[in-house]
């Protein structure tokens, strides 16, 4: 999110000096994220230490907060996990909102530069492994599974009669609005004959936004905010597809991710449902941004740049699944 949560800042940095027992210097606000619900900041502290604060409206779902430490025990090292409060116990409430504290890593996330050829290995290596590791009982009951019951056309429907009233999107809405519609009535009848695949535990938000790194060095990766119980394709579909970052796969960037995965190609009718599913949820999620009366011009800016740039990819004759 880039806008700034409504939180007295003072009020929040001494909440996280009491609950991890830091003693914090400074709380630096990060506008990373399109999440509306979820806001960063770095948090340094007096003894030259950094650490990543995600507050989010709301509470983290149990996955979230449980499912990276159970992937580090398991060895999956790239994975980077909330760290303990001082006095037992992960998240920690905050008004109406609560607090998960997190390493600090440099470097940046890989969505602008790509991934170095060593990385694109490394990416399949983190993802077979990833999908190797069984859930235990516990982990596996609060992980979602998979449904193909997505809520995304119902919610574009409702905010595609307001954007077409709105001042600000009726033009957008007149030029864009009827392939969006199609893209729904797509995700629907995608749905309605997936096959069905083996769940495995999936990121489900896997892009190169999510992976950092300095330099060549080894990938780390956050945002282990929405996981889910599904077929591998459910995050297969952002190695494969070229909606997500500035460096998308080609034939070399395959070769060298198969190298570290594995031979195992994805199944075409996931891949796109998959896909079109994740394009209709953005949609979905950047004309509520807009069509929000407490939204900056700036945020408003921002959500209608990544939603105009889905809308002309859909609207392209040559758009497929």
């Amino acid at each position: 999110m880039i806008d700034k949560p409504g939180v007295d800042e003072r009020l929040l940095a001494a909440e996280v000096a009491a609950a991890w027992a830091l003693d914090v210097a400074d709380l630096v606000f990060l506008p990373v994220g399109l999440d509306g619900q979820a806001w960063a900041y770095r948090v340094d502290t007096s003894d030259g230490g950094r650490w990543f604060l995600k507050l989010r409206r709301g509470e983290f779902t149990p996955a979230a907060v449980r499912l990276p430490g159970f992937l580090r025990a398991h060895g999956v090292s790239q994975v980077v996990a909330p760290v303990d409060l001082a006095g037992g116990g992960t998240a920690n409430p905050f008004g109406d909102y609560e607090l998960l504290l997190y390493p600090y890593r440099d470097g940046g996330s890989l969505w602008g530069r790509g991934l170095t050829d060593r990385q694109w290995v490394e990416y399949g290596e983190f993802l077979a492994h990833l999908h190797a590791v069984p859930p235990s009982p516990e982990v596996a009951a609060v992980l979602p599974a998979e449904t193909y019951r997505s809520n995304a056309g119902q919610r574009l429907r409702t905010l595609g009669g307001q954007a077409a009233a709105s001042a600000s999107l009726g033009p957008f809405w007149d030029l864009y609005g009827d392939a969006l519609l199609g893209l729904a009535e797509t995700v629907d009848e995608l749905a309605s004959r997936v096959p069905q695949a083996p769940h495995v535990i999936c990121h489900a938000d896997i892009h190169p936004g999510n992976l950092i790194a300095d330099g060549d060095g080894p990938l780390h990766v956050v945002d282990w905010d929405a996981p889910v119980l599904a077929p591998r394709e459910r995050d297969l579909m952002f190695v494969h597809s070229r909606d997500f970052g500035d460096h998308p796969i080609d034939a070399r960037r395959a070769a060298l991710f198969r190298e570290g995965y594995g031979p195992v190609e994805p199944e075409p009718s996931l891949l796109g449902y998959y896909r079109d599913e994740r394009r209709l949820d953005d949609v979905a999620a950047f004309l509520a941004g807009i069509l929000d009366p407490q939204a900056s011009a700036e945020s408003r800016a921002n959500d209608l740049h990544w939603l105009t740039r889905i809308a002309e990819s859909v609207a392209d004759p040559g758009h497929a699944p």
